[in-house]
């Protein structure tokens, strides 16, 4: 009995579903089931009861239960992702991989300048924290001694740096130029491409219309502080202080504040940035550059100021301003198709004849009529008539026809004279040289190279050669390797001249070449104006002019072979002759007058033959 009532609580302890084969049956009622379950097991013997049929029961049971388990935890993680779907709400549709050409038009728009360049500020310069600090205060000193010499004034520069904090400066540049009229001045250093030497042939310094303004911004970018600029253009006339910054989107000027201000100057600009940048001393610090400067423009008065040395001053090494370079006109053998199209359609010329002589350098009326021969065009026809077959054919005369060199009135160089003296000034040496060579064109620009020489003194003897290049007076520290100047050196056979040089690179010895290029264009790698690109005119005027340096360069290296030569057999003179007429007074028994008589006759021999 004991074991029927285990058995009765066991199976009625269990889910309906799994008490056994009564619950399928409708027609039995609970008090039913339970009797017939307690007189079915009374009835079963032990012996006919297998011993395995309880042990399959309870493994289909646990089967059944753990399927049970798994649809119910599925069923209910997929109700609640449905509920927390249903709450986020609608899903957001994923972008098609492909875009058709209306939902690409609708992406299209307009990029400033000044946008570009935010975004690729390495293009400018402004690529390390180092080079930032170089790069700004190079547009600054370049915009100053344009200003002073256009005005006819010697340039007397100030340049400051002050560190604010780490990686944290304040750069300040103030020049005694002719000042800004008040109503440029947003535009001049708030508005990138905007300047005054872009449209014309002339020496300058700056040329793109980039460089100041893009300080500024790299100023606004770094640190978000706007350029404050003080200018004054008279001792009568008010000074105007600014803060200024860039809408990169527009590329125009946003002016934080102006009015008037209390300035000591009579004239000039005075420009105040915050930058982030590193000063660091060596090759290409901003130590070297001032001092470059210096040495390139012997008529300017330099106060600099780092910020953890004493002041260093750089002294004007002449009165005279340099000669006022002028505003040409391109040259026929410069010009380009697309550039002659322009032209022809905006001159205000009548005929095609006054327009060739009136648009370009070196064109008389003779000259312009034999072009249009040559071309078949006749001189009476309108400019803007003039098909594009037609402004080629003129391209072709041109090419044809002996054209005089362009004027070389529009080029300013140091001179031969003022620039040994200048790098005598800052260089210490034993010999020095310089030469300009006659001007000479490429794609129509003209161009003037001049270079100069030191040699020995203080320079090291065991290292391969100083190069200081210049662009329009202007220095350039970085890409060295990829320049034409670096390429014209390294394509001199030095050897010829007393230096020792490896195969394609620079000459070894206690040398200094000083290497200054002046043009209407100066052909820069990139908006950094860093290097100068190859072009064979260039490297062929560079290339003879180091030549003719050389050659005075090995004249004084051979004399001071003979000179060291001449000292080492006067020091054996003085050294062994008295001796000799020592040993020959001895041997031979000869008086002290006799003795000097020999001593004397024996150094006038050495003395002539050594001359000899």
């Amino acid at each position: 009995m004991a074991t029927s009532k285990r058995i009765l609580e066991a199976e009625t302890s269990k889910p309906v579903s799994e008490s056994g084969s009564f619950e399928d049956l409708p027609l039995f009622d609970a008090d039913s089931k339970k009797a017939g379950i307690i007189e079915a097991a009374s009835k079963k013997k032990p012996s006919t009861v297998k011993k395995n049929q309880p042990s399959a029961r309870k493994k289909r049971a646990r089967r059944k239960s753990t399927i049970d388990r798994k649809k119910s935890t599925v069923a209910s993680e997929a109700s609640a992702a449905a509920s927390e779907k249903e709450a986020r709400g609608k899903p957001v549709r994923r972008q098609p991989a492909y875009q058709t050409a209306q939902t690409l038009a609708l992406r299209q728009r307009e990029i400033s300048v000044s946008e570009f360049f935010a975004k690729n500020r390495h293009l400018l310069g402004f690529d390390s924290l180092t080079k930032a600090l170089l790069t700004a205060i190079k547009e600054a000193v370049d915009n100053s001694l344009d200003a002073c010499e256009e005005a006819g004034l010697l340039p007397d520069l100030l340049v400051e740096i002050l560190e604010l904090s780490e990686n944290r400066y304040k750069i300040v540049v103030e020049d005694s130029g002719p000042g800004i009229v008040k109503s440029q001045v947003p535009k001049i250093f708030g508005k990138l491409l905007y300047g005054s030497k872009f449209h014309t042939l002339k020496q300058a310094r700056g040329q793109q219309g980039i460089g100041i303004s893009a300080a500024g911004m790299y100023a606004q970018l770094t640190t978000g502080k706007p350029v404050r600029v003080i200018t004054r253009t008279g001792p009568r006339q008010q000074a105007h202080v600014y803060e200024l910054q860039i809408d990169t989107k527009k590329n125009m000027p946003v002016i934080i504040s102006e009015g008037a201000s209390e300035w000591s100057n009579d004239h000039g600009t005075r420009i105040e940035m915050e930058i982030m940048a590193t000063y660091k001393k060596g090759q290409r610090s901003v130590d070297t550059y001032m001092h470059q400067v210096a040495m390139a423009n012997p008529h300017a008065h330099i106060v600099y100021r780092p910020p953890k040395d004493a002041e260093v001053i750089y002294p004007r090494v002449t009165e005279s301003l340099p000669p006022e370079p002028l505003a040409i006109k391109p040259h026929p053998h410069g010009v380009e198709l697309g550039v002659l199209l322009d032209m022809l359609k905006t001159t205000k010329s009548r005929n095609i004849r006054g327009f060739l002589t009136t648009e370009f350098t070196r064109m008389s009326s003779r000259l312009a009529g034999d072009v249009l021969e040559a071309a078949g065009l006749p001189s009476s026809m309108s400019p803007k008539r003039v098909t594009r077959e037609g402004a080629e054919s003129i391209i072709n005369a041109f090419g044809r026809a002996k054209i005089m060199k362009p004027p070389t009135n529009c080029l300013s160089v140091i001179g031969g004279e003022l620039l040994e003296r200048s790098v005598a000034r800052e260089i210490e040496a034993d010999y020095y040289t310089a030469v300009t060579r006659p001007p000479a064109v490429y794609r129509g620009n003209p161009f003037q190279v001049e270079i100069a020489f030191a040699y020995g003194g203080t320079l090291p003897d065991d290292e391969i050669v100083k190069l200081y290049r210049y662009a329009n007076r202007a220095p350039l520290i970085y890409q060295q390797a990829g320049c034409a100047m670096t390429h014209a050196v390294n394509a001199t056979a030095w050897r010829n001249y007393g230096l020792q040089q490896a195969r394609g690179a620079l000459p070894s010895g206690p040398l200094a070449i000083v290497i200054h290029i002046a043009s209407v264009w100066v052909p820069f790698t990139s908006e950094s104006k860093e290097s100068i690109a190859h072009y064979p005119e260039i490297i062929k005027e560079i290339k003879l002019a180091l030549q003719e340096c050389g050659r005075g360069l090995s004249r004084f290296i051979r004399r001071g072979v003979r000179e060291r030569d001449e000292a080492k057999k006067r020091s054996y003179i003085e050294r062994y002759i008295p001796h000799i007429g020592i040993a020959l007074r001895e041997i031979l028994s000869m008086s002290e007058k006799e003795e000097t008589r020999v001593v004397d006759k024996l150094k006038t021999t050495l003395e002539r033959s050594r001359k000899l």
